[in-house]
């Protein structure tokens, strides 16, 4: 029995990662100067800009939101604006404190990415422009280069 006992409370102690929950936040497409902004024969600069944040629900559930802002010029005119903010609920367990920002910040944005490119893609389509497709991103660089930035600033005060 002392070893059942042992066993179990080794499962308890390991690590464990799931998602609950896939789904979007909040979604919203503006295409101001329609319809004359299809008259336009020049291929739109598209900029795509994104952000994340996590926050603890529950002792082991975490919700980690990211938002996709797409917007496409063409000259000084805005062709369209797309904003998707791509959420889910993780469950984490088991993890040293010191290594959640990295899961925050680098897992899930990684999982949740995928869903956030289809929609905006979607999104674009469905407001008559050629799709947009997003290129992968490499969230763990990106995570580095923001804790850089975070030491950094802390370095200069």
């Amino acid at each position: 029995m002392a070893q059942d006992n042992n066993a179990a409370q080794g499962a308890q102690n390991q690590a464990a990662f799931g998602i609950e929950k896939l789904y979007i936040k909040d979604a919203s497409i503006e295409v101001p100067g329609a319809p004359q902004i299809f008259t336009e024969r020049t291929a739109p600069q598209v900029n795509v800009e994104l952000g994340n944040a996590g926050q603890r629900l529950d002792a082991d559930v975490y919700e980690v939101e990211l938002k996709v802002t797409v917007t496409a010029k063409i000259g000084e005119k805005t062709a369209f604006l797309i904003e998707v903010s791509q959420a889910g609920i993780f469950v984490i367990r088991g993890v040293p404190e010191e290594n959640m920002d990295a899961i925050l910040g680098v897992a899930c944005p990684n999982i949740l990415f995928p869903y956030a490119r289809e929609a905006v893609s979607d999104m674009v389509t469905r407001a008559g422009f050629a799709p947009v497709l997003l290129s992968p991103i490499n969230f763990e660089a990106l995570y580095m280069q923001q804790k850089q930035q975070a030491a950094g600033a802390a370095q200069a005060n």
